[in-house]
């Protein structure tokens, strides 16, 4: 319902009332008007009625009485009129006429109280009004009752009763109501007819600002008002106009930036301000996730953050998260659907070997299985799980694929996944450099904590190490024995052969030495010639056993340098931290004066740290 109706409505709605009002109004007052004038014209009828009968009385022409009242009934318009005699009157003069002698109960109550009574009554259509007036006895005037009848002043001597029709009246009332209601309601079309004239424009153009703000939340903005009129109606059509191509140019320039960004294109038909406002926080959101991981320690942290991410901003329950490592032939998994996991479940784990059989890690490209499937031939999903769709995209570090995410899903919630992509996207770029600058600092780490000759962690590593070292020893209350090795007469093949095959020697020797420990013990190139390992939960003859096997592969280790074959030998001391010392570096200490021992004695043996070493040392 527009405005011009709403307002027609309502100014139609108050004639209706205020023409009701004015109709009630006017026929309440028109009878009041009606009932005063026929009691006024009553009372008038009676007096005269009053007079005349004394008068009558006077001349001796009473018994006349009733012509008169016959000719009163024709000259005043009355209906009926009719006179009684009260008792007493009738007991001084007799009964009088038939007529005057029956009254009825209205008459004999006027006669007895003697106070005039009217009415208003209806005869078959006809409406009637009624008064009976008592004639009360008194001495003023001249003549008066007294002088011919015997009773006290006051005494009712009689009653007179008159009808008249009002029906003239009620017909004049009504025809003049209703002259005036259709004056007003003349009036009131007329007014009502100006208004919508003058309602036009407003009604128009709100109806038109209406179906231009529904079209705007719709995503259209380029409806227009027409601009009707020059005053402020006009005016706001015409700002409207301008407002609503303002909101067209800002979200179409502000879309099609942010759909760059995220490269998202809102659909045919779709909803522009909505689609708008979806990017804009889609981007607001990864711009929070970036700070995020910035401020995150290592790459494993961001990407247990990413993968939080898909699990609840995007509600994706299967996805795997992998890795490529700094030399390009290996992947390795990182999280596979939300856990912590080092394996491949949705693909053949011949890519974390030879990653090249990864399409996206091969390519570069995302690779879509939801619009393409069985693009990818690695893509081997469990045949319990049922049917997957995968998309994996790649995450590029330093113009390479550093990272590779998978996620998956069941066909009927292909659909869903698709429609975020752009946005999964942006968060994967978001992430990127982040993952590559926790990667260069990683290596740069590693770089000043391992020896680049021979692939050991050196020194600097062991000083940063071990507290941890420390603390793990001491939860557990375990040991760590602490072997000090140092090649025999390395100086020579230096002076002899050349640095390089000093070189060659100590990365042979440094082979020797990883393979000899296991994965957890720590092999760490000391200094020079000099190299230190740390067997985690090793004491007593098996850390002699472990130092012994060394010793016997170095025997027999050939290094083959410029045709010639070098053989060397190893001393080495070994100290048992915290059995020997509570301080590690004091253990180290005392795995140095063991080997130090071990040069004494003739080279090519291990020796066993002994309290009384350390006595003959500080005294030596």
């Amino acid at each position: 319902m527009n405005l011009n109706v709403k307002v027609t409505l309502f100014f139609v709605s108050i004639t209706a009332v205020l023409l009701a009002v004015l109709i009630a109004i006017s026929l309440y007052a028109f009878r009041s008007f009606s009932i005063a004038s026929a009691t006024e014209h009553i009372r008038t009828a009676s007096e005269i009625v009053r007079v005349h009968l004394t008068e009558s009385m006077i001349n001796g022409v009473i018994d006349k009485r009733e012509r008169f009242l016959q000719r009163l009934v024709e000259v005043q318009g009355l209906k009926s009129a009719r006179v009684m005699r009260s008792p007493d009157v009738e007991k001084q003069f007799g009964k009088g006429l038939s007529v005057e002698s029956a009254a009825d109960d209205i008459e004999r109550r006027v006669l007895s109280e003697g106070k005039a009574h009217f009415e208003l009554t209806t005869v078959g259509d006809e409406t009637v009004f009624r008064g009976t007036i008592p004639y009360i006895a008194t001495s003023s005037g001249s003549p008066n009752c007294l002088q011919c009848h015997q009773v006290a002043e006051g005494t009712v001597l009689g009653a007179v009763s008159m009808s008249m029709s009002i029906d003239a009246l009620k017909e004049k009332a009504l025809f003049t109501v209703a002259g005036i209601a259709g004056v007003v309601t003349l009036f009131a079309v007329l007014l009502i007819l100006l208004l919508r004239r003058l309602l036009r424009p407003i009604s128009d153009t709100a109806n038109a600002v209406e179906e231009a703000v529904q079209r705007a939340l719709r995503g259209d903005f380029k409806a227009q008002v027409q601009q009707r009129t020059t005053d402020e109606i006009g005016q706001i059509a015409g700002d409207m106009n301008r407002l609503l191509t303002f909101l067209d140019d800002g979200l179409n320039r502000i879309g099609s930036n942010v759909a760059r960004l995220t490269e998202r294109t809102p659909a045919p038909g779709e909803n522009l301000l909505t689609a708008t406002i979806d990017m804009v926080e889609g981007l607001t959101n990864a711009a929070h996730f970036k700070q995020a991981i910035e401020e995150d320690e290592t790459k494993a942290e961001i990407y247990q953050r990413l993968s939080r991410t898909l699990q609840h901003e995007f509600e994706l329950a299967e996805f795997s998260l992998y890795e490529i490592s700094n030399n390009k032939k290996q992947m390795k998994g990182i999280i596979v659907d939300g856990e912590i996991a080092d394996t491949c479940r949705w693909c053949d784990p011949q890519i974390l070997v030879r990653p090249e059989a990864c399409r996206v890690r091969r390519t570069g490209h995302i690779v879509d299985g939801i619009g393409h499937p069985e693009i990818c031939y690695s893509f081997r999903p469990p045949a319990e799980v049922g049917e997957r769709r995968h998309v994996c995209f790649p995450v590029i570090q330093s113009g390479a694929v550093g990272s590779v995410v998978q996620l998956l899903v069941t066909p009927a919630e292909q659909d869903k996944l698709e429609s975020r992509i752009p946005f999964i996207n942006v968060y994967l770029r978001e992430a990127a450099p982040v993952l590559e600058t926790k990667r260069q600092m990683e290596s740069l780490r590693d770089s000043t904590l391992t020896d680049p000759m021979t692939g050991l962690n050196n020194r600097r590593f062991l000083e940063e190490y071990v507290e941890t070292l420390v603390a793990s020893v001491q939860r557990k209350r375990s040991h760590a024995a602490i072997l000090m090795l140092d090649l025999d007469y390395f100086k020579m093949v230096n002076d002899t052969y050349g640095h390089d095959a000093g070189d060659a020697v100590l990365k042979a020797l440094s082979t020797v030495l990883k393979q000899s420990v296991r994965a957890s013990d720590l092999v760490i190139r000391y200094g020079g010639e000099e190299f230190l390992i740390i067997l985690i939960d090793t004491v007593g003859e098996a850390a002699e056993r472990v130092a012994d096997n060394i010793r016997v592969a170095v025997e027999n280790l050939k290094v083959q340098v410029a045709g010639i074959v070098l053989q060397k030998t190893i001393s080495i001391g070994i100290s048992d931290f915290p059995t020997d010392s509570e301080t590690f570096w004091q253990a180290v200490k005392f795995a140095d004066v063991a080997l130090y021992q071990a040069k004494e004695r003739g080279r090519n043996r291990i020796i066993r740290f002994t309290p009384d070493m350390w006595s003959d040392t500080k005294e030596y």
